[in-house]
């Protein structure tokens, strides 16, 4: 029995191979067709079309930020140190402890405030520089303390950074 239905099986295999030769049309299957060859350009007009090219859409997402960060540590032409700057920021943020904040202000403003008006490489405002010193004197350490120095990172980062993030 199992004989016969090996060869019954064989047979109709053998006339539907028949029959798809006469008909190629029919054993064509559909096939997508990606209108560039590579992904990158694909997502890039993807994203173009749904508005999402935007500094602040792709920073603000995770995987967005975490590229773009990877491109500036790694692929840039010129080292952009905005990113570590404005993750001390966030860090200090994030700090509840009044005199941890405290010790992480002075740090910060040590680390990247002051060493960068020394050595005359300075991009930011005086009036960022001013607001800061302002508290640090009164020895007043507010959440928001760096808030000026977070929208000129921004506006830097938006710049050329971005633009070449984007063409890569």
């Amino acid at each position: 029995m199992a004989d016969l239905e090996a060869v019954l099986a064989d047979v109709s295999y053998l006339m539907a191979m028949e029959k798809s030769k006469c008909t190629p049309a029919a054993r064509a299957s559909k096939k997508l067709i990606l209108p560039d060859p590579s992904v990158r350009s694909v997502m890039y007009k993807y994203l173009e079309k749904e508005n999402e090219l935007e500094f602040h859409k792709i920073f603000n997402q995770v995987i967005g930020y975490n590229l773009f960060k990877d491109f500036c540590e790694n692929d840039s032409e010129e080292p952009i140190q905005q990113f570590k700057f404005y993750e001390q920021i966030k860090q200090f943020e994030k700090t509840e402890c009044y005199d941890e904040r405290k010790k992480m202000a002075r740090e910060i403003y040590d680390n990247f405030i002051m060493e960068e008006m020394l050595s005359h490489t300075y991009d930011y405002s005086k009036d960022a520089v001013i607001s800061v010193q302002k508290y640090l004197l009164k020895n007043e350490v507010p959440v928001n303390l760096f808030e000026p120095y977070i929208e000129e990172i921004f506006s830097y980062l938006k710049g050329k950074p971005f633009k070449k993030f984007l063409e890569r």
